[in-house]
């Protein structure tokens, strides 16, 4: 089946989509991006990545082109192009097309890309033994809450834990955990659930208020505060949360174990609350 894309109005094969050389995403990475996990033809929590967008269009001063209604009924229009029923649509706001400069053009169109691929969610096995990380120093910019297509920092970030055959970097700054190179983190020490709050050093994450939310509807012990780099190292547990990892146990951190080296209780008991509460938002929408 051919792949279908977004483009600036239209719906193309993937193919035939192209790009004026001179677009500012292309030039300087000028532009924001949004990724929503998709169950059984459903988007999740949709209206919270489109605030999410919005948030991220204001701070770099882009218009946004197209009001929530509008997203929503194109990003379900692009969804409906395949028929594979798990997906996680890519959409891509970029500045627009002008003339080189880095001053930002006065009434220059945003050009709006989207696209579909399968949504890959952790394996059973990666579920029931857990994954890898490395630590690096976060030497990225001071406006991580933008989700920005200039991605290079957490780009070389990631290459580090595929090279060490690692599933994610976790990024400390002056001491401080901020969050993963693509995913936020949580800790469980002394059985409460421990996580950093939101700021412009982390992304606030989808999947981490929806953690959050969670633990607070279900009783689970949590604080939401400045976590030292000793207390990531002497973890119970350690998990990453993002919209297409979901929620994952962390067992093996700069090739140490975390506590036993397998998930904890507290990951297992939060695994099932994810994906019950998923389950019941996908009921509720089909």
């Amino acid at each position: 089946m051919t792949e279908i894309v977004y483009l600036n109005g239209e719906f193309l094969p993937m193919a035939e989509a192209r790009v004026p050389v001179l677009d500012r995403g292309f030039i300087f990475g000028d532009g924001i991006y949004e990724v929503i996990p998709v169950y059984s033809h459903h988007p999740f929590r949709l209206a919270e990545h489109l605030e999410r967008l919005q948030a991220s269009l204001d701070g770099i001063r882009i218009p946004n082109p197209h009001g929530m209604r509008e997203w929503s009924e194109l990003i379900r229009q692009l969804i409906r192009t395949s028929d594979v029923p798990d997906q996680s649509v890519y959409l891509h706001v970029t500045r627009g097309v002008a003339k080189r400069d880095h001053a930002i053009p006065p009434g220059v169109k945003p050009s709006v890309f989207m696209m579909t691929n399968p949504l890959v969610t952790p394996s059973p096995e990666a579920v029931q033994n857990g994954v890898g990380a490395v630590t690096a120093v976060d030497n990225r910019w001071l406006r991580c809450d933008i989700k920005a297509i200039s991605l290079l920092p957490n780009v070389l970030l990631r290459q580090m834990a595929v090279d060490a055959q690692c599933a994610e970097t976790i990024m400390l700054r002056d001491g401080c955990l901020t969050e993963g190179a693509a995913s936020n983190i949580f800790l469980v020490r002394d059985h409460v659930l421990l996580t950093p709050p939101k700021s412009h050093l982390m992304l606030p994450g989808i999947t981490y208020d929806v953690v959050l939310e969670l633990a607070t509807a279900n009783a689970l012990a949590c604080d939401v505060r400045a976590i030292s780099e000793a207390e990531l190292r002497d973890a119970d547990e350690i998990w990453m949360t993002s919209s297409t990892r979901e929620v994952l146990a962390i067992t093996r951190l700069d090739d140490r174990p975390v506590g036993k080296g397998l998930p904890g209780p507290v990951f297992r008991k939060m695994y099932r609350l994810y994906q019950d509460y998923k389950n019941s938002v996908m009921r509720a929408e089909s």
